[in-house]
């Protein structure tokens, strides 16, 4: 598994998330987790970032709504009723890294490629 945080420079959401990812992180092993600056909207579609900060779980986002469009605007998450925060809460981070890590066993058994598993619980 690999992780990628998409952000725009100066993003106010950033630390939030470096904190909370550390935190849904602490006590496993840490797989790798890139942060990227985008710079221009073109960049941000190709890139996948659907507002800053994006969190990429093997190049998916697991947190985007359907038909969200590539955007290099503030990024708000649905983390339970009322609590419209700049970052996924621990819980959910932790949920779909457990998600990720379970796909990613059952591609090694079976010997299929994987890929980022889908649906992300609150």
């Amino acid at each position: 598994m690999e992780l990628t945080v998409l952000t725009v420079a100066g993003c106010p959401h950033a630390t939030l998330l470096a904190e909370r990812l550390a935190a849904a992180l602490a006590g496993r092993p840490a797989p790798p987790v890139t942060w990227r600056v985008i710079r221009d909207p073109g960049e941000a579609a190709r890139a996948g970032l659907h507002g800053s900060p994006t969190v990429l779980v093997d190049g998916t986002d697991p947190f985007v709504a359907p038909g969200q469009r590539a955007s290099m605007s503030c990024r708000l998450y649905d983390n339970g009723p009322g609590q419209l925060e700049g970052a996924p809460s621990v819980a959910r981070l932790r949920q779909v890294i457990a998600a990720q890590e379970r796909e990613d066993r059952r591609a090694r058994r079976t010997g299929s490629s994987g890929g980022a598993a889908s649906g992300a619980p609150r």
